[in-house]
C-alpha cells in the first residue's frame, strides 16, 4: 500500500507525461520538473491509443514529451493526447542543452539525443553513454557539450535471440551473471558468452573513443538501460548506472523546452 501512495503522490505533482518509445519496449513516467517517478514498460507492439489515453486518465498533465524510434506508433500518441495535452516530440532542433556536431542531425535517434542532453546535465563532459537496448549504443558529448556521434553494436538480447533461431540445437537463455568462463553446458556456454562478451565490447570500444576524443582527459561514462546492471556493474569503465537516464532526459528536455 505504501508503494502505491508514493506513486501517487509524486503523480499529483506531475508537469509531464513522459514516453520512451523503443523498438522493443515503450516506457512510461510520469514527472515534475525535478524528479521522475517509477516507469511502467509494455512491448511497443501493444503500445496503442487507448493505452495512452489511459495514462494521460489517470492525470491530467499539460506536456507530454515523447522520444520515438518507431515512427508508426507515433499516430497513437498524437491521437490519444489531442486537446488534453500538448505533444513534445524530442528531435534535434528542439534545445537540448547540448549543440549538435554531427553531419545529419535528423538522423540521430530521438533516444540518443535524450541521453546525450542528459548526461550533460546530470554528470558533466565529456561523456559517453552505453546504453544496453535492442541495440547497444555509445554516444559521445565533447567537453564543449556537443554531440559527436557513437557506435551502434548489435543488442546483448537480439544476439542470443539470433543464436536460438537460426540453430537447430541451442536453447532460448534467459541472461544472468555466468558462475564460470568455461560453461558446463550449452545454457551456461551460451550466458558466458553473451555476457563475458558483452563486457569485452563496451570495454573495447570504450578504449577506443576515449583514444581518439579525449586522450589524457578524465571523461565520464555512464550506463543505461534494460542491461545496464547485468554488463555494467562489473567494468570499472563504467563511472554510473543510471537504468533510466533516457527518461531522465525527456524530463530536462521539457525543462528546456
Amino acid at each position: 500500500m505504501a508503494f502505491g501512495v508514493c506513486i501517487l503522490a509524486v503523480a499529483r505533482g506531475s508537469d509531464y507525461l513522459l514516453i520512451d518509445v523503443s523498438n522493443s519496449y515503450a516506457k512510461f513516467a510520469f514527472a515534475s520538473k525535478t524528479r521522475v517517478s517509477a516507469p511502467m514498460r509494455i512491448a511497443t507492439g501493444d503500445l496503442s491509443r487507448s493505452v495512452v489515453a489511459g495514462f494521460l486518465r489517470q492525470r491530467t498533465v499539460p506536456k507530454v514529451i515523447v522520444s520515438s524510434v518507431v515512427p508508426a506508433k507515433n499516430p497513437a500518441i498524437s491521437k490519444a493526447a489531442n486537446k488534453k495535452a500538448k505533444v513534445l516530440w524530442l528531435d534535434w532542433k528542439l534545445n537540448l542543452g547540448v549543440t549538435i556536431d554531427y553531419p545529419k542531425p535528423q538522423s540521430i535517434g530521438a533516444d540518443r539525443l535524450a541521453n546525450a542532453a542528459a548526461v550533460a546535465e546530470l554528470y558533466g563532459c565529456p561523456a559517453i553513454v552505453v546504453d544496453f537496448g535492442t541495440a547497444v549504443t555509445f554516444d559521445v558529448v565533447s567537453e564543449r557539450r556537443a554531440y559527436l556521434g557513437g557506435v551502434i553494436a548489435p543488442g546483448l538480447e537480439a544476439m542470443t535471440s539470433f543464436l536460438y533461431q537460426r540453430t537447430a540445437l541451442l536453447p532460448k537463455v534467459s541472461l544472468k551473471e555466468p558462475q564460470h568462463a568455461v560453461g558446463r553446458s550449452t545454457i551456461e556456454a551460451m550466458r558466458a558468452g553473451a555476457v563475458f562478451g558483452y563486457r569485452g565490447l563496451v570495454r573495447e570500444i570504450l578504449a577506443q573513443i576515449t583514444a581518439e576524443q579525449f586522450p589524457r582527459k578524465k571523461v565520464v561514462a555512464v550506463a543505461t538501460g534494460g542491461y545496464a546492471r547485468l554488463i555494467a556493474g562489473e567494468l570499472p569503465e563504467i563511472d554510473v548506472i543510471r537504468p533510466h537516464l533516457t527518461l531522465e532526459g525527456l524530463r530536462i528536455v521539457g525543462n528546456l523546452n
